[in-house]
Formats: structure tokens, sequence, C-alpha cells
């Protein structure tokens, strides 16, 4: 990895760091769409990579914070964290038999969908 895309990666992570301790975004709201614009990955290579960086304990500063302040419910985490963990083996399996149009078709209307509801709402 060269400098400049290290120099990017890292700039990416930290604005995709800053808006995951600010609204508790998971890192395909804002850093999947800025590996498929930034770096030109394709939607699965994108999803790989936010998976990826997924692995380290990316949140646990921001955790830290909320919990903290009294604004984590660890029990509640912990059962999440079990699902995400048994969910991402199947999802991950079953993203690699779509299409890339498709798997990207499939992000944006989710994306809309959550938007809309966030605002009407």
């Amino acid at each position: 990895m060269n400098c400049s895309i290290f120099a990017a990666a890292l700039g990416i992570g930290l604005v995709v760091g800053v808006f995951g301790g600010l609204f508790g975004l998971a890192g395909g709201v804002i850093l999947i769409p800025a590996l498929v614009w930034f770096f030109h990955l394709n939607q699965h290579q994108a999803q790989g990579a936010s998976l990826a960086a997924l692995l380290f304990p990316t949140s646990l500063l921001g955790f830290w914070q909320y919990y903290k302040a009294g604004n984590a419910d660890l029990g509640i985490g912990v059962v999440l964290a079990i699902g995400m963990f048994l969910g991402g083996y199947f999802g991950g399996h079953w993203a690699q038999h779509l299409s890339d149009l498709f798997l990207r078709r499939s992000f944006a209307l989710l994306l809309l969908l959550a938007a809309f509801r966030l605002y009407f709402e």
C-alpha cells in the first residue's frame, strides 16, 4: 500500500469513526460509498473491506464514552454482537452469489428506505 492510499484510507477511517461515534453508524452508511467512490472498489470489495475494518475493536472508544455516560446497554449489545456474528456468516455467504449490480442497488434501496423512515417519523 503506497503512502497516498494509506493517507486516504486513514482519513476516511477517521471520518467514519467520528460519524460512528456521533450517530452510532456502522461503517456501511458512509464507509461503503466512500470505498466505491474514492477507491473504485466494486460493491463486493467495498463490503468486504468494511467487514475487515470491523474485525478490530474499531468502536471500542466510542462505546466507552456512551458507557461512561450511562447510555449503553451492555446486555443488549452482547446479544446483538452474537446475532451479528452469526448473521454475518450467512449474509457474507449469500452475498457471494449475487451480482455486484443487484447488491449495489439493494444497498442503495435500503439506505433510501431507512432515510425516509427516519425523516418522516
